[in-house]
């Protein structure tokens, strides 16, 4: 296993990035998750954003915007990667 030392003043959430992108693809691979799930989590980080004044859980919104692109970007490519079926919501929009 490869340690390294994190140093926080260049981490800007990247290291917590290439964690949740990994774990999304390794349980999607191991059929955790389905496309069906990413894309409703997907979905749900939208809403976050065009709903932002009623967020029960208030971010930043700028946040909120960069973690839903980014969380649309693996989607994208869990979606090519592993196939599956798509929500009926994630069809809708």
């Amino acid at each position: 296993m490869m340690r390294g030392s994190i140093n926080p003043a260049t981490d800007s959430g990247d290291t917590a990035l290439v964690m949740i992108q990994t774990l999304l693809c390794v349980l999607r691979e191991k059929n955790v998750l389905t496309r069906a799930d990413i894309e409703e989590l997907c979905l749900k980080l939208e809403d976050r954003v065009t709903n932002h004044a009623l967020d029960p859980l208030p971010c930043c919104n700028e946040a909120a915007v960069a973690a839903a692109s980014e969380m649309a970007n693996i989607c994208e490519y869990i979606g090519h990667k592993f196939g599956g079926k798509h929500s009926r919501e994630y069809l809708r929009r």
